[in-house]
């Protein structure tokens, strides 16, 4: 009798070996791009676009902008990044698995960059700090992230999974990214965000994988300030389609705050340290020009240490705050002179001129007046002073008349700031002059 053959039972195939993957970032993470290996795919160019098409559909105020990023297909590139000349380094792995609306998050997260600055933001801070190497770099990204993205989603761009936001280490939204780095080290998220990298774009590092400068299809320093003008100009032509942080960009996109304590001393060391006023002849050093003319001894140029009058307005518009500012710079403006405090005379000025001090210590200087303004005098006064000053600072608050002439010296205006039209009490009318053209003028404040 027989029976059914028995069919052999199938082994198990032998286990393949597992190949060690390098962890990255969520699927649809923005902004990140770095050396790591993707699939074999065709960039789907089609979905990318629509992708920004999306983008400029819910943030049309960022149109010009998005529309001037040039598209570089990278492999290279984990997810999206930007040079400083405006391409997009796009990886055809990341834009295959990412949804649409998340893709253009990561446009808007991508030009955000480019548009306020923070490839020379980050130049800037890592040469005034001397901060340099990858560390630092993930440092400068992840800061200006903080920056942009709570001002980025939402409102029809969904949250990517991996966004990095300021609450990750409890910080305050809404803050520039100089000042996410001075609040923070970010080192704790170095070992989680080792995958951040929008390129240097976003912090003035260049990548062995950007083009460079001289690369095709790169954007000149003349476009790229003609792009971010004209997405500032549309931002402050309908202020209420943009969120908080990017009218306060187009606000000072190109009005930023200048560095008045660094202005007002180089305004001073370079009237100071001009030729004319302060030189003099001397026969302790004879000309090397004496030597065409033989038998005669020429006197060579010495130059005579400057001699510094500050005129300061003490008049009843001007707050106590003011004037310990305006004493602060007396103690700058002798270190502009080498030290010399013998050199340096401070007058106090209202509607009429006091004596001129000699300048022992700035912080025992007493400051006398509180009535009306006028310059004219405390001008007059260092110029009968003798010897005489070979520069005149004035420290004022503007509301004042001027000389009607030039003095016979170098003159520098430092002005506190005031509304753009300061109303006098007894005349609404009265809008007080600008400073006038010969001065040498610097906003404080």
């Amino acid at each position: 009798m027989t029976g059914p053959v028995p069919r052999p039972v199938p082994r198990p195939a032998p286990p393949r070996p597992v190949r060690a993957t390098v962890p990255g970032p969520p699927a649809g993470s923005a902004g990140s791009g770095g050396p790591y290996p993707t699939p074999q795919l065709t960039l789907d160019l089609e979905k990318l676009l629509a992708a920004r098409l999306y983008a400029v559909k819910v943030r049309p105020y960022l149109a010009g902008a998005l529309f001037a990023l040039h598209v570089v297909e990278d492999r290279s590139v984990l997810t999206m990044a930007v040079d400083a000349h405006w391409r997009c380094y796009v990886s055809p792995g990341f834009v295959a698995r990412t949804p649409v609306e998340e893709l253009a998050g990561v446009w808007v997260h991508e030009v955000s960059h480019l548009l306020r600055d923070h490839h020379g933001r980050g130049e800037r801070y890592a040469r005034e700090h001397e901060e340099y190497g990858p560390g630092e770099r993930l440092r400068r990204n992840i800061a200006a992230d903080f920056e942009i993205n709570d001002d980025i989603y939402g409102d029809g761009l969904p949250l990517p999974a991996g966004a990095v936001l300021p609450s990750l280490l409890r910080l305050d939204a809404g803050l520039l990214m100089e000042e996410y780095l001075r609040k923070a080290s970010m080192y704790g998220l170095a070992a989680d965000l080792a995958w951040l990298d929008c390129g240097s774009g976003a912090d003035g590092h260049h990548r062995p994988w950007e083009l460079g400068p001289e690369g095709a299809n790169g954007l000149s320093r003349q476009q790229r300030d003609a792009v971010r003008f004209r997405v500032a100009e549309g931002i402050r032509g309908r202020p209420g389609d943009a969120p908080e942080g990017w009218r306060r960009w187009a606000d000072e996109a190109f009005q930023p705050p200048q560095p008045w304590r660094q202005l007002l001393g180089a305004a001073v060391r370079s009237a100071v340290g001009a030729s004319g006023p302060g030189e003099d002849h001397t026969y302790r050093r004879p000309s090397r020009r004496s030597a065409a003319v033989p038998g005669v001894l020429l006197p060579s140029l010495r130059r005579m240490p400057p001699r510094v009058c500050v005129v300061i307005d003490t008049s009843g518009s001007v707050s106590d705050a003011e004037l310990g500012i305006a004493l602060l710079e007396v103690a700058a403006i002798s270190r502009a002179v080498g030290g010399r405090r013998d050199l340096v005379s401070v007058i106090s000025c209202d509607a009429a001129a006091g004596v001129a001090v000699p300048l022992c210590r700035a912080e025992n200087i007493e400051l006398v007046g509180g009535g009306g303004t006028d310059l004219r005098s405390g001008f007059a006064r260092a110029l009968r002073s003798r010897p005489r000053p070979d520069v005149i600072v004035a420290l004022t608050d503007g509301q004042t008349p001027w000389p009607s002439a030039p003095p016979p010296c170098r003159t520098v205006v430092g002005l506190f700031p005031r509304p753009a039209r300061p109303v006098d009490e007894d005349d609404p009318s009265y809008v007080p002059d600008t400073p006038p053209a010969w001065a040498r003028t610097v906003a404080i404040g």
